[in-house]
């Protein structure tokens, strides 16, 4: 866990059941994590789209006697870092780039315990083959990691269409020798997803996910989660810092695959054969 301001208040939640709504107060004090310290519980709530009585209950479920107890083990615990960004000044389309900064950011202090992402890779490698999940706003960061995996990895299996049959598809993954499945979860989250998770899970299935937050609904259904935090400064959410968590997985899958140079030096070589690419 990263010794940043975030990274303490992640650890302070971890442990206790929280409801929905105090998962979604938790994943704003950690997105604000260096303004929450000097908030009132009636500013948290705004922030969280909660009423002010959730936050004071919230602050109860942690074992505090109400927010201004909780506010003040904050100021001690997860005081604010010296910041340099602008995030405060600009339109709204800068303000937007200049919160992704800030997930990147929090992702960067994340990574500097390189072992989930370690672990994560060596369980990816040495499932054959390997299901990829992602279903609606999460289906383009799936199939991006998709695509790129299947060039060092010899069997990839993307699964970005719900229904009936994914269930199906899964089966035929178990069947075919798979032992994990990588997941991009991503807001809002549909039930579908957390029941695949679930139903892979009892299938045998190690699953690897990645989540805006430790709180998604995923997370229970998760054997390994990876947050990494999604933009929610314009009308749609924006992905940067968990399309930038896929790509570090993918570095890490192929430093785990002996084979994983030459397979990409073998598909250059077609390439260059076949006149894919215009230089």
């Amino acid at each position: 866990m990263s010794d940043s301001p975030a990274g303490r208040l992640q650890a302070l939640f971890e442990g206790h059941r929280l409801t929905p709504t105090q998962r979604r107060i938790a994943h704003c004090m950690v997105r604000r994590a260096g303004d929450v310290p000097f908030l009132s519980s009636v500013e948290l709530a705004e922030l969280a789209g909660v009423s002010q009585p959730s936050v004071t209950r919230f602050a109860v479920a942690l074992g505090f006697d109400g927010y201004p107890a909780l506010r003040r083990h904050l100021r001690e615990v997860a005081p604010p870092e010296p910041d340099g960004a602008d995030g405060e000044q600009g339109n709204e389309y800068q303000q937007a780039v200049f919160a992704e900064i800030e997930n990147l950011k929090h992702l960067a202090g994340l990574l500097a315990d390189p072992a989930p992402v370690e672990r994560a890779g060596r369980l990816l490698a040495g499932s054959r083959p390997l299901p990829v999940l992602g279903l609606r706003a999460a289906s383009s960061q799936a199939r991006g990691f998709a695509y790129f995996a299947a060039k060092v990895h010899p069997d990839v299996r993307l699964l970005d269409e719900g229904g009936s049959m994914l269930t199906d598809r899964i089966d035929a993954a178990v069947r075919a020798g798979a032992t994990a499945l990588l997941c991009f979860a991503l807001p809002r989250h549909p039930r579908e997803v957390v029941e695949a998770l679930e139903y892979a899970r009892t299938a045998g299935l190690a699953v690897v996910t990645v989540a805006e937050s430790a709180f998604a609904p995923v997370a229970a259904h998760s054997d390994l989660l990876i947050p990494a935090a999604v933009g929610t400064g314009l009308a749609f959410d924006t992905a940067c810092a968990p399309m930038l968590l896929g790509r570090v997985l993918l570095e890490a899958m192929a430093d785990e695959l002996p084979d994983a140079q030459a397979r990409l030096e073998e598909f250059d070589a077609k390439a260059a054969a076949r006149g894919l690419f215009v230089e």
